[in-house]
């Protein structure tokens, strides 16, 4: 790429809905030493070590060694549930636990499981509980013990830093006939664990001005997984923030389901999910970059300028997420209007996940289907903006409202971002009620390319008509430096022709184009118009279509680029251009000829049948001088017409 190429990147990624990895610089994720702003676990079928063994088939018991070891203190009891395999208990079992320095619970539904463990049983739900087993200065010491002990040997798992854990009884005889550890072993068949993440990254942006915080769960893609659906559970401080957001990036083809405790909070979702509580309908993600980088650059470009934590995870079936109290984001305000817990929550929790509002560089736009209201709020009467005069239109399945982005109570913020307020209406009986959402829309940064007919510049249009004054109006924000942007060029590029130049520099270029005067800059958006005549010379095809093309940007050469493709139209001859044809011609001269012959047939044959013998005259072969003359002045005048027949060749 040539030394130009680098401030397109910006462009090329926002144009693609990506978000430029170069935005993350200045925010340097780093291990979090001190209290972590979330606890984090997740389900897990893979340990440390381990592996199994068919060695215990000919001895009294199964015997499943399960060691722990943690990265740090945990404030939590290891919680340890052992259930049959099969359904029931079979056999006898032996668990030997090892969990030095550690509470631990035992829960077992077979009467006849002897626990033999080094922790502090908190509850004691196990019938029979034996000595501890002896200190061990390795697992291979440790492995030996239990062959000596028991004959045999059927699962060893080593487990880091788990919360709790399923054991399943159980033996296989397709096991290998030794139990020989491996790294990462995969231990599906008879043991799931939810262990603590402790890996959490944070960061806060060096030039950061908001308090705005930002979670990223970054679900690590595994070729051979074949997990389809995650359940997170999610919980909040007592005191509700919405300041905050959750990013939660996998794989597409993978589904969320969210279960949201005491959150008001945004989400931000690769794939698909769905809100447990409030909607079991799937909502659709968006792209999300797979990328640490990318990732601390979306939530930036979400203006999240605190990166709260940053959690790369195996894909799980099940995660666990509370989110603690943070400095940065405890010190920003409370939601202005608290919302009631029965109705206002889950609407104020649902409206943001779906974020309906959409800005451009003039209007807002809001969607909202009736379906996902439904399940939580039946009574919607109607749905306002700030300015109650700003009512949302209403049909059997959507709320729908589009609005200037100077009407409707609507504030304009630095950095291109539209505030206002959603106010749904509801009737529950003879009471009513109001639900107040606040919410904020980012205006993009991009090129807006618009077309008109006249000079107001209302009603835009994308027809241009040949011959005739087009109006055309160019416009974008750029918080940054709005006085510095510059309409570089704009083009009209028909197919099969060379494309004209209208304007270079914001000067007119050519006949038929004059640059005029724009509306003054508000609000950082910056306004270029211009009019031209499309003039086709005579005969020449009218093309069926055109691109308008142009570019705007600063003067350090940040080029942003719009296509505004148009469809061509003459107002004075046929849309088509292409006539009848030589056939068709010929065919309806043929039967004009044919329809005139047989009236004028019809016509003698009345007349002679009619009138009184006594006045018949003979016949002229050869017609007056005056019917020659006209006929031959009528075939004149039909041939004379070269203009509808040029104007369709």
């Amino acid at each position: 790429m040539g030394p130009r190429a680098a401030p397109l990147l910006p462009l090329l990624l926002a144009l693609l809905g990506r978000s430029d990895p170069g935005r993350a610089e200045g925010c340097d994720l780093q291990p979090v030493t001190a209290e972590p702003p979330i606890a984090l676990s997740y389900a897990t079928s893979t340990v440390q070590r381990g592996c199994v063994s068919s060695s215990s088939l000919g001895s009294s018991h199964e015997v499943h060694v399960l060691s722990i070891e943690w990265s740090k203190v945990s404030a939590f009891p290891l919680k340890v549930f052992v259930t049959p395999r099969a359904g029931e208990c079979s056999r006898p079992a032996v668990l030997v636990l090892l969990c030095a320095r550690c509470a631990a619970t035992v829960t077992s539904v077979c009467p006849d499981l002897l626990v033999r463990t080094d922790a502090r049983l908190v509850l004691e739900t196990v019938t029979s509980r034996g000595p501890e087993p002896p200190v061990t200065t390795s697992e291979g010491q440790l492995l030996a013990w239990a062959r000596e002990t028991y004959g045999g040997i059927t699962s060893y798992s080593k487990v880091w830093d788990p919360r709790s854990v399923q054991l399943r009884l159980g033996e296989d005889a397709s096991s290998p006939p030794d139990c020989i550890p491996r790294e990462h072993f995969d231990a599906v068949l008879h043991l799931e664990t939810e262990v603590f993440f402790h890996g959490v990254k944070s960061c806060s942006h060096r030039d950061a001005q908001s308090t705005k915080a930002a979670h990223i769960v970054h679900l690590q893609p595994e070729p051979s997984s074949s997990i389809t659906n995650v359940n997170l559970s999610l919980t909040c401080p007592e005191r509700a923030m919405s300041n905050q957001i959750l990013i939660l990036q996998s794989r597409v083809n993978l589904t969320w389901s969210l279960s949201i405790n005491n959150c008001h909070i945004q989400f931000l979702v690769s794939g698909n999910y769905k809100l447990v509580s409030i909607s079991p309908t799937p909502l659709h993600g968006e792209w999300l970059p797979d990328t640490e980088q990318g990732l601390v650059a979306k939530a930036l470009e979400k203006n999240y300028s605190v990166i709260a934590s940053y959690s790369a995870i195996p894909t799980s079936t099940r995660i666990s997420l509370e989110i603690q109290e943070h400095e940065v984001v405890s010190r920003a305000p409370a939601t202005p209007t608290p919302l009631a817990p029965t109705v206002n929550s889950p609407a104020h929790t649902l409206l943001h996940i779906l974020e309906p509002w959409k800005c451009t560089d003039e209007t807002m736009e809001i969607v909202i289907a009736r379906s996902y209201l439904e399940p939580i709020i039946k009574d919607v009467v109607n749905i306002t903006l700030r300015d109650i005069n700003c009512q949302a239109e209403k049909n059997a399945t959507h709320f729908m409202l589009k609005t200037p982005l100077s009407h409707c109570g609507t504030s304009l913020e630095g950095r291109g971002h539209a505030n206002n307020e959603l106010i749904l209406n509801l009737a529950t009986g003879a009471v009513f009620q109001s639900v107040r959402v606040a919410f904020q829309c980012k205006i993009p940064r991009e090129l807006f390319l618009h077309l008109f007919p006249t000079a107001a510049f209302e009603a835009p249009q994308t027809e241009l008509e040949v011959n005739k004054e087009t109006f055309v109006q160019v416009s974008m924000r750029w918080e940054d430096h709005p006085a510095d942007l510059q309409l570089k060029e704009c083009w009209l590029v028909v197919p099969g022709r060379e494309p004209v130049l209208l304007v270079q520099g914001g000067e007119a270029c050519g006949a038929g184009v004059a640059v005029l005067e724009g509306p003054p800059s508000s609000h950082g958006r910056k306004i270029w118009r211009f009019r031209f005549t499309y003039a086709i010379p005579e005969g020449g095809r009218v093309p069926f279509s055109a691109n308008l093309k142009c570019k705007a940007g600063l003067q350090n050469n940040t080029i942003l680029e719009k296509v505004l493709e148009v469809t061509v139209k003459d107002g004075w001859r046929l849309t088509n251009n292409r006539g009848l044809g030589l056939a068709a011609v010929l065919g309806i001269t043929f039967g004009a000829f044919l329809i005139g012959a047989l009236l004028t047939a019809g016509l003698w044959y009345i007349y002679s049948h009619t009138r009184p013998i006594s006045k018949l005259q003979p016949v002229s072969s050869t017609a007056p001088a005056s019917e020659s003359s006209s006929t031959n002045h009528s075939i004149g005048s039909t041939q004379s017409t070269p203009c509808s027949t040029s104007s369709m060749a």
